[in-house]
């Protein structure tokens, strides 16, 4: 998901406050607070909140306000409120079409090969003939066993690898290995990767999916590291054509690939593939917007509890008739609500909790949750470490809710915290209702993920009404410019749900220990393997055969 612009705050009347020494048992937080935030953030003024535009400035004013208006210190550079985020905006140049030949055989873009346009300036207009080396499910993780790229050097070449992951990697353990996938191309000097749509993959993501989605323009950061120079999709006789000539077919490949405990031993291909593409890059700056409550104990306010929003939404779309705008109103002026009152009732209260506490409205999670990267890859201005992430992320407001999912409680400490938080509101925490949506990995709280540290992403749960509630968004009104004001919110539930974060955070900031990861855990073990970890409970245990 790039020059700094800094834009002074409005509104800045209030003095910092006197803080007490302990947190009220109740927080007042108002419906009206909640449905105030959400009514100006959704409105047709703010344009849909896109990043880089004219409406997410004013959205980041608007935080930045509130910010300044509760006493909070600024967070941002240069002692201002924003960290501005540089990002490239990308496209392919529609009149330049990419271009793939496989040994002697060429194939349109969109039938059975895919090409991604570049996400860079520098790789803009791309031309090159390689040679290819087939690693498997293209998966380097020594916890797993597994080493697709032995054997091989991918070192200045092109690798060809199937999509998803192999039979016996399962639940987190697979999504932690496919958010792997393109940082692993680039630590072995791969050029680009070509990806070979498995028969489930394309269940899951149609081919047409696919195709539609690279030909929409993407956004990406000006700095990225871990992405391969070029992506291209192939299925069908251009998948088979990469190995003619090699030692297996395709389809033994295939055959092979669905064997439980299977190796896919890596090879080199005979084929050589040659492509070109053309794109239109540009840069642009979006500001992620940070407000910090202090610390008060010496020892551990240099430690902070980030609570954490996304701000931006998915803009207007001029192609469509009547209404054109994404409101975002759910998605996500309630998150960015919540987070807001959970402020300034931490303000309000009188406590100053042990540690320091980052509240952050972040940009571009709707381009690749690219506000939340720069954020945990960048050096926090005003120095000190993230160790423990509480994300607000589309929560669904149109019922009292009576449970809650926390995605990634079951890894961390974390977990015991939130129960005992909602536990103490009549609250239950409730598992992932869809598994399937893999909601782990797609939202901002799982950059820090990758960056190591331990983090929940909280959600309205499916009880008293709340599955019907919960689908009937996600079918009728997500990422749809019905996702506005006028749905039947219920803003008693806002404030409840801004009530339980404020809770949690507290607990987190006050604690004698910092959040760990649970021995075992697969993201702890994969993104924090030299952090200390501690004894995970039966329920939480490592799955059988996990590694």
């Amino acid at each position: 998901m790039r020059r700094p612009v800094l834009f002074a705050a409005i509104l800045a009347f209030a003095a910092l406050p006197v803080f007490g020494q302990s947190a009220p048992e109740e927080p007042h937080i108002s419906p009206e607070g909640v449905r105030a935030h959400v009514e100006f953030l959704a409105d047709d003024l703010l344009e849909g909140r896109n990043a880089g535009t004219r409406g997410h400035e004013i959205a980041a004013r608007y935080v930045a306000s509130r910010f300044d208006a509760m006493g909070l210190k600024p967070g941002g550079a240069d002692g201002g409120w924003y960290q501005q985020v540089p990002l490239t905006e990308y496209s392919l140049d529609t009149k330049v079409p990419p271009t793939v030949s496989i040994g002697n055989a060429t194939f349109d873009n969109g039938r059975e090969v895919i090409v991604g346009p570049a996400t860079q300036p520098e790789l803009a207009q791309q031309s090159l003939n390689s040679d290819v080396v087939f690693v498997g499910y293209g998966i380097d993780d020594k916890k797993l066993g597994r080493d697709d790229y032995r054997g091989v050097d991918a070192r200045g070449k092109l690798v060809a690898m199937l999509t998803g992951t192999p039979p016996g990697i399962t639940g987190d353990a697979a999504t932690a290995a496919m958010a792997s996938k393109p940082a692993a191309a680039v630590a072995h000097g791969a050029t680009g990767v070509i990806a070979i749509m498995t028969p489930e993959s394309l269940q899951r993501y149609p081919w047409a999916t696919i195709a539609g989605y690279m030909e929409r323009p993407g956004t990406g950061l000006a700095e990225q590291g871990d992405e391969p120079g070029i992506t291209v999709y192939t299925t069908g006789t251009a998948a088979e054509a990469l190995f003619a000539g090699s030692p297996k077919t395709l389809a033994q490949v295939m055959a092979e690939a669905t064997k439980p405990g299977s190796k896919l031993r890596p090879f080199s291909l005979k084929q050589r593939v040659a492509i070109t593409r053309a794109s239109k890059v540009r840069t642009v700056n979006s500001p992620n917007v940070l407000g910090i409550l202090p610390g008060s104990d010496p020892a551990l306010a240099n430690e902070y509890v980030l609570v954490m929003a996304h701000l931006d939404h998915e803009g207007i779309d001029p192609t469509l008739k009547g209404d054109q705008i994404y409101n975002g109103a759910m998605d996500n002026a309630a998150g960015t609500a919540t987070m807001l009152e959970a402020a300034r009732a931490f303000v309000e209260s009188g406590h100053k909790p042990k540690r320091s506490i980052l509240f952050a409205a972040v940009t571009a999670e709707e381009k690749g949750l690219l506000g939340s990267e720069w954020l945990a890859s960048h050096p926090l201005p005003a120095g000190g470490k993230v160790v423990a992430v509480v994300n607000l992320d589309m929560p669904i407001l149109l019922y009292d809710f009576t449970d809650v999912v926390a995605f990634g409680a079951e890894h961390s400490t974390m977990g015991p915290t939130v129960a005992a938080a909602a536990a103490k509101m009549g609250v239950k925490l409730s598992p992932d209702p869809m598994p399937e949506e893999n909601l782990f990995m797609r939202s901002d709280h799982f950059s820090f993920v990758q960056a190591g540290v331990p983090s929940v992403f909280l959600v309205t749960g499916f009880a008293n009404g709340g599955e019907k509630a919960f689908r009937d968004f996600l079918a009728n009104h997500y990422h749809k410019v019905s996702d506005q004001i006028d749905q039947p919110f219920d803003w008693k539930a806002g404030a409840k749900f801004a009530t339980l974060n404020y809770r949690i955070a507290a607990e987190i900031a006050d604690a004698p220990q910092a959040p760990r990861w649970y021995a075992g855990d697969a993201f702890g073990q994969m993104y924090a393997p030299n952090a200390p970890t501690a004894p995970a409970p039966a329920e939480a245990a490592p799955e059988k055969g996990r590694k």
